[in-house]
């Protein structure tokens, strides 16, 4: 659909009054999320104290439990209960706000890039500059994105949602068993505080992929560290991590892609390489840095990767090479059946 140019315009000039309205909007909304986080995180407190106030009030019924009625038992437990689960929603919902604060905070600085370079390059007398070359490279973004948001939303339904449908099962069969059979119900309730427990890591876990809080607050390689810690302990495959170069924090956004890329190549090493071995490496240079990870599974034919790319089936790889790519940097993949697999994301921090 073609899009029509006010009068007296250029092209170039109706381009950027679009971004400068869209810059305007973006800042409102940065302003609204600032103030949603600020309700969110006074909201959170107020709720994790409550939540410790009830633990140590089921603490204490726990330890003289034959001297409460099986009401007060019932009540107190649904209490905390809905209380934890108002806490992981709460929480939930703030570490999105701050998601998107963060995102808002990175596009509006692009957007005020974009518009300097476009106002350079306004020219007199109605001069226009072809201003659509990026459109493929944004659509691949935005496809990249939806991916990620399904398996998102996969990753939820088939972890923390389930696990709390399954507790609500649980306290439904507590409730039960109060009168007919309390000994049992003693049990049960027993079983219901270990899996809210097991819940609760699961939701730590869960956002912790989403959005590690400590990449921000300590940097890159503590964060590689914890995240390379529990990814072997859950895939079973061994993981050697190497540091090489001078450590030092780098810009956020390279921080993000650099743990993002790491993360997207051990998912595929676990999913499709049949390793029992991995070697992570992170090599920071003069110039740039690299991540690397390389592993002794069964390989496969790089050529026949590129042939898929675009699919979802596509290991996460055109992805990763496109974001390498808007920073000035290059990812690149060496393997062979039988051989095992290397890959390595490299961005320049000029």
């Amino acid at each position: 659909m073609k899009r029509d140019t006010p009068a007296g315009k250029s092209p170039l000039q109706a381009l950027l009054l679009e971004l400068q309205n869209e810059l305007e909007q973006a800042q409102k909304e940065a302003k609204e999320v600032e103030i949603l986080i600020r309700q969110s995180s006074s909201e959170v407190e107020k709720l994790t104290q409550n939540n410790t106030r009830l633990a140590n009030k089921v603490r204490q019924m726990e330890a003289n439990l034959e001297t409460y009625p099986r009401q007060d038992i019932r009540e107190l437990y649904t209490s905390y209960l809905e209380s934890q689960m108002r806490l992981f929603m709460m929480r939930g919902q703030l570490e999105q706000l701050q998601s998107r604060q963060q995102h808002l905070a990175r596009y509006t600085s692009l957007l005020q890039r974009i518009i300097e370079t476009a106002r350079a390059a306004v020219l007199p007398a109605g001069a226009s500059t072809p201003v659509s070359a990026g459109a493929p490279s944004i659509a691949r973004i935005i496809e990249a994105q939806e991916r990620e948001r399904g398996r998102l939303a996969r990753q939820m339904h088939d972890g923390p949602a389930q696990s709390l449908t399954n507790l609500i099962l649980q306290a439904e069969i507590c409730e039960r068993l109060f009168d007919s059979n309390p000994a049992q119900a003693r049990a049960e309730l027993a079983n219901l505080r270990s899996a809210v427990n097991a819940t609760f890591q699961k939701v730590r876990e869960f956002i912790f992929d989403l959005r590690p809080m400590m990449l921000d607050d300590l940097g890159l390689v503590p964060t590689l560290r914890r995240y390379l810690k529990d990814y072997q302990d859950k895939s079973g495959i061994t993981v050697q991590f190497n540091l090489l170069g001078q450590e030092r924090r780098l810009p956020g956004h390279i921080e993000v892609i650099l743990f993002r890329g790491v993360q997207e190549m051990l998912r595929n090493v676990q999913k499709h390489a049949q390793a029992s071995q991995t070697v992570v490496t992170l090599e920071f240079g003069q110039e740039a840095v690299t991540a690397s990870v390389e592993d002794n599974g069964v390989g496969f034919i790089p050529e026949a990767l590129e042939q898929s790319a675009g699919k979802p089936s596509a290991l996460g790889i055109p992805a990763l090479r496109e974001q390498a790519q808007m920073l000035g940097g290059v990812f690149s993949i060496e393997s062979a059946p039988g051989r095992g697999t290397r890959a390595s994301l490299e961005i320049p921090l000029s």
